[in-house]
């Protein structure tokens, strides 16, 4: 084993860092062991120098986060601040001075990866980012090394635990949103503000990077469709259940059946209750890779938190410390494909449709109608009474109103936005109460 110890520096010392440092600190005979040198934690970048932390020597602690990156002795950097600067420029001087880069960043990785993948390769330098999806679980280096052989067409998952924390209690208990979203903040699963999270903007940027790996292909945060999960109601869920469904905030990246294009999006979904991601419950993530020659893959896990994205962050570190020893690097970017990613209007899947609607003869065949002549063929028609007390019997010249709920066969995005601006245009329909794609089938 070598003697002189790879050299560490830590941007960050929040829940991840710190665990980070906690393991690197009372594991360090393994990690020596396992990657056939030392690991010494050489300095701490943080903006709240005064905060104890245990476990980490205060001579460590500096707020030059800069200085510490360019001091040229550093082997590698592990990244845990987040957002895009000056967490970018200090990846950036990291590979110009000579270290390898573990990143848990990503929306930085979502929208300037391949910059960075570049700015590696101009260093002869690794970049590792294991723990920016799904934390814990397993995912990009499955995607990168054991499928590097296979072709991937499509990848679907929960990537999101704090939605999925609200999505199950509103589906288990029957709570709205906002009582779902209340119970997760004071379990410490949202934060005070968690826009990123239920607006789908966390899921977005992990789609965009799953999406770059699994196809060999750039895809930007921008180029992933995004829609949030805070209309989803109760209604919703008793609609779902009413087709043995349950629903979901997924990300799903897939090949087009020609080939030629990929799609990335992130949206509320029911799937079947006899889908394996419909038993995903609380605040585990779990994707599912489909591939041509290994079939369906599933992996699972708990997809935030301190300890484990301190793991992934870990696994990383081992991995670039034995390439620093071998004077190599790991796999970089792939992107040799360059697939169009195509709009969501492309996106072709089956629909779920809520409309308010007059209690009267002919409605069904008008909304029918504005179904057939956008091309999207109907599966089944659910409708029932609404509101009929609002109806004064024998009073002539009153109508109540209905519910009609219609799930679609398979069809374009573009054909059934088409669809649902025509339906608002008719004077039998009041309302459109819910569009809900549906996945997994």
């Amino acid at each position: 084993m070598r003697t002189r110890p790879l050299k560490v520096a830590l941007l960050g010392c929040g829940v991840v860092g710190s665990e980070v440092a906690r393991i690197m600190t009372t594991h360090a005979d393994d990690l020596a062991a396992r990657i056939g040198a030392p690991v010494e934690l050489a300095g701490v970048a943080v903006r709240r120098p005064d905060k104890v932390r245990e476990g980490i020597d205060p001579a460590l602690i500096t707020t030059d986060a800069t200085a510490l990156v360019k001091r040229g002795d550093i082997d590698v950097v592990v990244e845990v601040i987040g957002g895009i600067e000056p967490a970018r420029t200090l990846i950036t001087t990291a590979f110009e001075h000579g270290a390898s880069v573990v990143s848990a960043n990503k929306a930085l990785l979502a929208q300037d990866g391949a910059a960075l993948h570049a700015a590696a390769e101009r260093s002869g330098r690794d970049l590792y980012y294991e723990a920016a999806v799904a934390g814990a679980i397993p995912l990009i280096r499955p995607l990168r090394e054991s499928l590097a052989g296979d072709k991937v067409n499509r990848v679907l998952g929960i990537v999101n635990g704090t939605t999925n924390f609200i999505l199950d209690k509103m589906d288990s208990t029957g709570a709205g949103y906002q009582e779902a979203l209340d119970e997760a903040t004071a379990l410490g699963y949202a934060e005070a503000d968690p826009t990123a999270d239920v607006e789908g903007f966390d899921a977005a940027a992990k789609a965009a990077i799953l999406a770059g790996i699994a196809f060999h292909t750039r895809v930007r945060l921008d180029d992933v469709h995004r829609e949030g999960m805070t209309e989803v109601t109760a209604s919703d869920f008793a609609s779902a259940k009413q087709m043995g469904c349950t629903i979901k905030l997924l990300a799903i990246c897939e090949r087009a059946a020609d080939g030629a294009s990929v799609t990335a999006r992130v949206h509320p979904a029911m799937i079947p209750l006899s889908h394996p991601l419909a038993s995903v419950r609380g605040a585990y993530n779990a994707v599912f890779v489909e591939s041509e020659a290994a079939g369906r893959l599933m992996f699972y896990g708990p997809g935030a938190g301190g300890s484990p994205t301190a793991s992934a962050v870990l696994g990383d570190l081992v991995a670039v410390c034995r390439n620093r020893l071998d004077g190599a690097t790991g796999p970089g970017e792939s992107a040799y494909a360059a697939l169009p990613v195509s709009p969501m209007g492309d996106v072709v899947t089956r629909y779920h449709i809520s409309l308010d609607v007059a209690d009267k003869p002919g409605v069904l065949a008008q909304v029918a109608t504005v179904f057939a002549e956008h091309g999207v063929s109907i599966d089944t028609v659910r409708q029932q009474g609404k509101d009929q007390s609002s109806s004064r019997s024998g009073e002539a010249g009153t109508e109540g109103e209905a519910s009609l709920v219609v799930v679609t066969h398979r069809a374009t995005d573009a054909a059934l936005g088409g669809t649902v601006e025509a339906l608002r245009k008719l004077d039998t329909v009041r309302g459109v109460a819910s569009i809900m794609r549906v996945e997994g089938e």
